[in-house]
């Protein structure tokens, strides 16, 4: 069932028709975090946005070897070759084993990517965990002559790889523009350019984190581990690369270089980038202080944050925008997404109260016929997630005027209608009815206390006691509770 994907690759800067290497095997490669702080709504996105892609793909009869990397060595402060590594420097700072760090924080982000409904991927390999293969991707990068040794240290020669190749495919960027946007650095003097990078580094006496090599005891540069980890598990060729597009240019671009430096082409032949997060407007930094935590959404405990917003609220709020747009983070636009997401899990809880007729009238049945192929174009189309949600918005509509008697639908349409809302709620979208899972045991404890009120509320009505009736109504409303009054009879649900 292999649908016509096409997808936008940031290296041709066009939506092209997705083609695997080797079908039905796809080989997906995703930059995961730097595990050195609790994870955030940064982290979020790329996650959910790559999640998605994965789903999609094995859902459409792929066999996808999905491979998300955790940088626990190498990244430097200010994305830099000189400083230090923010592991080791939190490490020294709190008196704890660098990994002892790595490990908290790994364990804090796999949590919360659990929460968040983000399925594990094939591989999560580890940086540290493939030293040997960085050094060999280092000393292949020497041999073929795009590298050089100073003072224990190995250098990309940038400027080298330039007259070759070219250096800045994927960013667009020359490398004139390189150089004038480099900053002065402190070890400048160790490299012969100042647009040259550290393939490895030579630890200085008080550096924690080294191993042994052919050139110094050191730690291999922030850019050798996806290089070495893709090619070890996806081998020299494989067809996604994707991460945030705040890793375009040095990270990605510098990944392209060593590919083709030791092995003399390009490795990826897709790469996929979702956009930026900002908050009211500004990009989200500690600086700024208006840098939110996963933790501090669940809980709401930021003072930007004006009330706590479940997982799959976070969620329904990233996939409400397409992946290559940019979000703008607001407490109206995650109520929004609540009150978006509430709308979306009650209409598939309503299907539920629809009865069906002998047959379906014209425009309903139209409309079951068509959904699920609406969906799936829209999937389709450089996985436009906001045009999913408001095809099942509309899906929503319909099961409303199904449920009011204003239309007609057999139990085939039905049947069908069901099956695609769930298909692409939880299946694809992978959202989650969160309600629905603590409405259970809310129900069961209050369900019986609802019941004996809205009976003594069925004897009012019966004596014609309208103010009665609406006293009723309103305080259980208040209470979190919404009583409807149908042909069938009254119903009743726990809001979120």
């Amino acid at each position: 069932m292999q649908q016509p994907l096409i997808i936008y690759n940031t290296l041709t800067r066009q939506k092209e028709l997705f083609k695997p290497l080797h079908a039905p095997n796809v080989g997906m490669y995703v930059c995961g975090p730097t595990v050195y702080g609790d994870p955030h709504l940064g982290h979020a996105r790329p996650a959910i946005t790559f999640d998605v892609l994965f789903r999609y793909l094995r859902h459409i009869g792929y066999k996808v070897r999905y491979v998300r990397n955790i940088t626990d060595v190498g990244h430097l402060e200010h994305d830099s070759d000189d400083g230090d590594d923010k592991i080791e420097k939190k490490a020294r700072l709190e008196q704890l084993e660098p990994m002892e760090i790595a490990q908290y924080y790994t364990n804090r982000y796999h949590a919360a990517m659990e929460a968040l409904g983000v399925l594990p991927p094939s591989i999560e390999p580890h940086a540290t965990g493939h030293i040997i293969e960085q050094e060999q991707l280092v000393q292949q990068i020497l041999d073929n002559g795009y590298a050089y040794m100073s003072n224990g240290s190995v250098y990309f020669d940038v400027h080298k790889y330039n007259q070759d190749h070219r250096y800045g495919v994927l960013s667009g960027r020359n490398l004139d523009d390189v150089k004038d946007a480099s900053r002065e650095l402190d070890g400048v003097g160790e490299k012969r350019h100042q647009a040259d990078f550290a393939l490895w580094k030579k630890a200085q006496p008080e550096h924690i984190m080294r191993w042994p090599s052919p050139w110094s005891d050191g730690f291999p540069g922030w850019h050798c581990e996806c290089t070495a980890m893709g090619r070890k598990y996806l081998g020299a060729h494989f067809d996604i690369h994707g991460g945030g597009m705040d890793l375009v240019f040095p990270h990605h671009e510098c990944e392209i270089a060593q590919a083709v430096a030791s092995q003399g082409d390009q490795m990826v032949h897709y790469w996929m980038h979702n956009n930026m997060l900002t908050i009211n407007g500004k990009k989200m930094g500690k600086s700024l202080g208006n840098f939110i935590t996963l933790e501090q959404f669940f809980k709401g405990d930021h003072p930007l944050l004006q009330k706590a917003f479940s997982p799959m609220t976070i969620r329904f709020f990233i996939l409400s925008a397409h992946y290559r747009g940019t979000v703008d983070f607001s407490n109206d636009a995650l109520v929004a997404s609540e009150r978006g997401l509430e709308r979306l899990m009650n209409g598939l809880e309503d299907i539920a109260r629809v009865k069906p007729s002998d047959s379906s009238d014209d425009h309903t049945h139209e409309f079951v016929t068509a959904l699920r192929q609406k969906c799936y174009d829209a999937m389709n189309d450089d996985l436009a997630t906001p045009l999913v949600i408001s095809h099942l918005f509309e899906a929503c509509t319909l099961v409303n005027t199904l449920v009011d008697h204003k239309a007609a639908i057999s139990q085939a349409d039905l049947d069908e209608l069901e099956s695609a809302m769930r298909l692409f709620t939880f299946d694809i979208l992978g959202l989650r009815d969160d309600h629905a899972a603590g409405s259970g045991e809310r129900e069961a404890a209050f369900g019986k206390v609802v019941d004996m009120v809205l009976s003594l509320r069925a004897k009012a009505r019966a004596n014609k006691d309208w103010v009665t009736c609406d006293q009723i109504r309103d305080a259980l409303k208040d209470a979190g509770f919404e009583v409807m009054d149908t042909k069938d009879g009254c119903v009743w649900k726990l809001n979120v």
